[in-house]
């Protein structure tokens, strides 16, 4: 049976397969709930506000999210191999 990671390699091959915004809107609005893909979408807003160096409550507070959510975000953040720059696409090796 296929591992967690062969799972997720199949899903980033999918997405890096999609060659428009319209057609990347569409899967993902099909991969996903409309919850998840709003979560989703506002995680990439607290990366992309910390990098901004904006601070952890005015982020929770425009975001409509707890501070614990952008203290796992910024947690998150630091764990990239560089944190300037966007979150690569690999799968990860957690078997959620």
């Amino acid at each position: 049976m296929p591992s967690n990671e062969h799972y997720q390699a199949e899903l980033i091959r999918h997405l890096l397969a999609i060659d428009s915004p319209d057609a990347m809107d569409e899967a993902l609005a099909s991969l996903l709930t409309p919850a998840e893909y709003q979560e989703i979408s506002k995680r990439l807003q607290i990366f992309k506000l910390l990098r901004e160096g904006v601070p952890h409550r005015k982020i929770a507070e425009t975001l409509g999210v707890g501070i614990a959510t952008v203290s796992r975000g910024s947690r998150a953040l630091a764990t990239l191999p560089d944190s300037t720059s966007q979150p690569s696409a690999r799968p990860s090796s957690r078997n959620d």
